[in-house]
């Protein structure tokens, strides 16, 4: 393993960036760590990396994770260290919980990916961050979103194929959200309220394998108005 990741480290060592993307790797190389707060990105991904050591918290400097396909069944707490984060995608590990307080201080964020793993409950900690521009929690077993997610400051919020029951009155507060993936939950059509519909800013609402067809959605109060936000970002973008 040494001979094959030693071109990668020195190089690293010069640009700030290390790629260890399908490398075989059953474990972070511990010589990785020497290289502390010169590191500004780290791709582990598509490895089988069973455990993430505390040592992690030392990439002081880093702005971008990426653990995308390994073996992960926990985070350490000392994520929560890398104050300049701005970029962590778990997706496709064995999550079942993160570590309380994670995103209290991960305060750049601005895009989180976390699906594919076993997670049963929303972070609510995300509505602090001002700069989430995007969460990706898709392939879950997330049952309901809690009432702060009206705090969020996202764009886009992607909940596909979780178990999702309901939807709280609290996401029409979400003023930048713009994209709501919800297709393949639980939900009835009762919970696509007339407020999210009126109210919200969301311009994309795909709530496509749920337990109600398109058409009765179609005749929901207040989906005129969403269409026409529909309407009006497609032509920006044709």
């Amino acid at each position: 393993m040494g001979n094959s990741i030693s071109p990668h480290l020195e190089s690293a060592q010069k640009t700030g960036v290390c790629s260890l993307c399908g490398k075989g790797l059953s474990e972070v190389p511990p010589q990785l760590f020497r290289l502390g707060a010169s590191l500004r990105t780290l791709d582990l991904s598509n490895n089988r990396i069973k455990v993430l050591p505390s040592a992690v918290g030392g990439f002081t400097s880093l702005k971008s994770l990426t653990l995308t396909s390994n073996h992960l069944g926990s985070l350490p707490s000392e994520l929560s260290q890398l104050k300049k984060l701005e970029i962590l995608a778990v997706d496709k590990n064995g999550l079942k919980t993160l570590p309380t307080g994670l995103f209290t201080n991960l305060t750049h964020l601005k895009n989180l990916s976390l699906s594919s793993n076993q997670l049963t409950a929303f972070p609510e900690s995300l509505g602090a961050l001002r700069h989430l521009d995007a969460i990706d929690l898709a392939d879950n077993k997330i049952r309901t979103l809690p009432g702060s997610v009206g705090d969020l400051q996202v764009v886009e919020l992607n909940m596909n194929r979780n178990q999702i029951a309901s939807l709280p009155d609290s996401l029409a507060r979400c003023t930048r959200l713009k994209v709501l993936r919800i297709e393949e939950n639980c939900l009835p059509l009762e919970a696509v309220t007339p407020q999210l519909l009126k109210e919200s800013s969301i311009s994309l609402l795909a709530v496509e394998g749920n337990l109600f067809d398109i058409k009765q959605l179609r005749e929901t109060e207040g989906y005129d108005q969403y269409m026409a936000r529909f309407t009006a970002t497609k032509k920006k973008f044709t």
